[in-house]
């Protein structure tokens, strides 16, 4: 007499993946429209994340040319004998370990006009500096017009106006091809070479004339001490570089040596990064939300749809585990389709809107692999009470379903 083997065939993974796959290709405008749901969550997802980084990067990269990292050291104002910054003083700052620029300027004591017919007596509102000819890139400045002082200019009788000073003194734009404008500083003709754009945060020196530091020396009788410093550094260690920046140039007395503290805009900055990290962590879980309970509606409609198919299959020896098996695996293809078609729906259109508004163009990795993997997860445990309950079912009722 042949016993018959009763036990349950064993499915290995890649029939249970077949199984979940016939199901989904079976059919194909309900596999699109519940992929579609869930993409949709996704790419908002990866949208959502990626469009405000690309914002938050274009601003903080505002905040950041504007001086956010900008130090500025100077003399205290002092009864007697005045205080003399170092004539290496720029030097010396250099060698502090996070600084990363570093540059000078010194008052002339010189007035300035448009030309030699105004009383010399007149004040003008405006300051005649000396300047390294690193200035302009220590502190996040640009021309408007022209070129701003070179190792060759800067020994020669040349300017470069502040963007307040090029206004007072009537100038608007350099022409080129035409002979360049002058003002008369002291006693001496200076040509003009550039205009500088505003800078908010250095007022002082949309209000300067700027003149080169050999120059300064050879016609305007300037004694090379620079009366004040600007330090670029990182700004992780800005504090630091603040703290140590009074006993570098005046050791004797490092009181006597004002240092400005950061500006506001940092914190700006700092607060800014701050406030969107936690915005794109709400918007992506609300992303992946949305996703998650389409995946579970478009099951439980599967699950009441294919009654019949289940009873059957539990009529033939389908244990209560394949069962479940092929509708995890159903659901986890559905989202794993749905997920890899919104990450490339969401990368295409940051594509486009960050390259439409000129911003850096910023997709976090986590935006993508984490909503693939996220799809896929949210998928599985939004399949699980579908296929719970169609596991549950006996084949004498899911037979007699109508």
């Amino acid at each position: 007499m042949t016993t018959l083997d009763t036990h349950p065939v064993r499915l290995s993974f890649g029939d249970v993946l077949r199984l979940g796959l016939l199901g989904v290709s079976s059919r194909k405008m309900r596999t699109v429209l519940s992929a579609l749901g869930i993409s949709i969550g996704i790419a908002t997802m990866v949208i959502v994340t990626s469009i405000p980084a690309s914002s938050q990067q274009a601003l903080l990269d505002q905040l950041t040319a504007l001086g956010t990292n900008l130090l500025r050291a100077e003399p205290q104002q002092t009864q007697g004998n005045p205080v003399l910054l170092p004539e290496d003083a720029m030097g010396m700052v250099k060698r502090i370990g996070p600084v990363t620029a570093a540059a000078q300027v010194a008052n002339a004591h010189k007035s300035v006009h448009r030309n030699d017919k105004i009383d010399p007596n007149a004040d003008s509102g405006l300051t005649v500096l000396a300047s390294s000819t690193n200035l302009l890139s220590a502190v996040n400045g640009s021309m408007h017009v022209g070129r701003f002082l070179d190792d060759a200019s800067a020994n020669f009788p040349t300017v470069v106006l502040g963007s307040v000073a090029a206004s007072r003194l009537g100038f608007v734009d350099l022409v080129p091809g035409q002979q360049p404008p002058q003002v008369y500083i002291g006693t001496q003709w200076f040509t003009v070479i550039g205009i500088l754009n505003p800078m908010p945060l250095n007022p002082d020196l949309e209000r300067a004339v700027l003149v080169g530091w050999g120059a300064a020396k050879q016609v305007l009788g300037f004694d090379g001490h620079p009366t004040v410093v600007y330090v670029k550094a990182d700004e992780d260690a800005i504090q630091d570089v603040r703290a140590v920046l009074g006993p570098t140039l005046y050791p004797q007395l490092p009181g006597l040596v004002q240092v400005s503290r950061p500006s506001d805009a940092l914190a700006a900055k700092q607060e800014t990064r701050t406030t969107f990290s936690g915005l794109f962590l709400g918007l992506a879980g609300v992303a992946l939300l949305v996703g998650g309970v389409g995946v579970a509606n478009t099951m439980v409609i599967s699950v009441l749809e294919r009654r019949r198919e289940i009873g059957l299959r539990r009529a033939l020896g389908a244990t209560r585990g394949q069962i479940r098996g092929q509708f995890l695996t159903e659901a986890a293809v559905l989202s794993g389709l749905g997920g890899l078609a919104g990450t490339l729906i969401g990368v295409v259109a940051t594509l486009a809107y960050t390259g439409y508004q000129g911003w850096p163009v910023i997709i976090p990795f986590a935006a993508l692999g984490g909503g693939l993997a996220g799809a896929v997860l949210i998928g599985v445990l939004a399949g699980i009470y579908p296929s719970v309950r169609a596991a549950r079912l006996t084949p004498t009722q899911a037979l007699a379903a109508p």
